[in-house]
Order: structure tokens, then sequence, then C-alpha cells
């Protein structure tokens, strides 16, 4: 396997279901494809009760992969679930109360940056990543410009890592790379058709792997 750790990896938002299994068997497979530093769950339309019996099965199987299980939702289903982060949808201040009351024990971050002002605020709070983009803004093949252009600008000047959110081509990872992103998530286009999602992850690793800058040690 080669060296991922050194360049931009993959970061994998599950599309909204209702049907568990299917989702779960679609989880499955994408991972089988390669290397995915982790996976955003998102809580949808799904009332808690439900979201946490989805969660409880999607958790175990991104962690069995190696990966990260990060859940966007409800913070006390992520910590019923065990999973290993909370992505934060909402503003600055709801970033900062669970950056106060859950970190070091779990990975938190968020995003809703859409300006460098509202970067740096996010910033100012210590979150462990900083998202650009939106969950759902994924409409186009490739990843918006206004994202990119925050992601270069603050990967040259924050320690602070950060998330783009690609388009729905595949090879829009390379795009985020090269932006100085260290990592890029993919939504659409990865599960859009749930069999190829595990070619899709390979063939995402293997353009990283030969075209992605790599990161000074």
């Amino acid at each position: 396997m080669s060296d991922v750790q050194n360049r931009c990896r993959l970061v994998l938002i599950l599309p909204e279901g209702d049907d568990l299994s299917a989702r779960a068997a679609m989880l499955e497979g994408a991972l089988k494809g390669g290397d995915v530093a982790s996976v955003i769950l998102p809580q949808y339309g799904l009332d808690d009760g439900l979201f946490q019996k989805h969660a409880e099965k999607l958790v175990a199987i991104v962690q069995n992969a190696g990966a990260a299980a990060l859940v966007a939702g409800d913070t006390r289903v992520a910590g019923r679930v065990k999973a290993d982060g909370i992505h934060v949808t909402g503003g600055v201040a709801e970033l900062g109360e669970v950056v106060e009351k859950f970190t070091p024990q779990l990975i938190v971050g968020g995003g809703n940056a859409t300006d460098r002002h509202k970067a740096l605020e996010i910033g100012d709070v210590q979150p462990d990543y900083i998202f650009f983009g939106k969950i759902g803004g994924d409409i186009k093949p490739e990843a918006h410009p206004k994202n990119l252009a925050l992601a270069e600008w603050w990967a040259s000047m924050v320690e602070i890592p950060c998330i783009v959110l690609g388009g729905t081509d595949p090879q829009s990872a390379l795009a985020a790379a090269e932006a100085g992103a260290e990592f890029v998530a993919l939504d659409k286009a990865v599960f859009a058709d749930p069999a190829q999602a595990p070619h899709v992850i390979a063939a995402v690793n293997a353009l990283l792997d030969e075209k992605a800058p790599r990161f000074e040690e």
C-alpha cells in the first residue's frame, strides 16, 4: 500500500436513505475500494431514534474498515454509538460549544465557512478540521471554485487541516489536493452508482497517488 499519509486523503459523505441494509451494503462495498480517512454520516431527515439505529450499524462498518466515523447531527447519538467524531453543520457558536465539550475525546470539526472572515472565526474555536462546502452541495462535476480558493488560502497559513467538498466527477478530488487541502470529501461522485463505488475509490486513490502534491514532513 502506498504512503497516503503525506498527501490529500479521501473523506466520504454517505447519502441519505431509509433502507438501512441497502445503506450498509453500499458503504461496506465502497470501503473495500481503498484508502478512506473518514466517513461523515449526516442525520438528514431521520428522527433521533431511527438515526441512532442507522448510526450504530454504519459506524461499526466504518471503524471495521479502519476509517474514522464522524456523525453529523445529534451529539448524543454520536456518543451513544461510539463514533470517532462529530461533524457540526451549524454555525461557529455551536461548533465552539461542541469543541469545548467533546475534545480531545472525539474529533470535532465543521463548516459553514463561506468566506475568509467566517473561516478565521471557525479557526478561533480550534476545531480538529474545517470543512469548505456544504453537505449536499456537490451539484456540479467540479468542486466549487470558491471552496477551492478558500482552501488554498487556508492551507497556506493555518495549521488546522481542511476538508474540501469535491464535485460529482471523481476527478474533482485532484483540484482539492492541488489547492493544498489535507482531505477531499466526495458523495455523489462515489455513490451515484453504488455498484461502482469501490472502483471509484480505487481510481481516486490511484489518481492522488500519482498526481497529488506531497506535504512536507
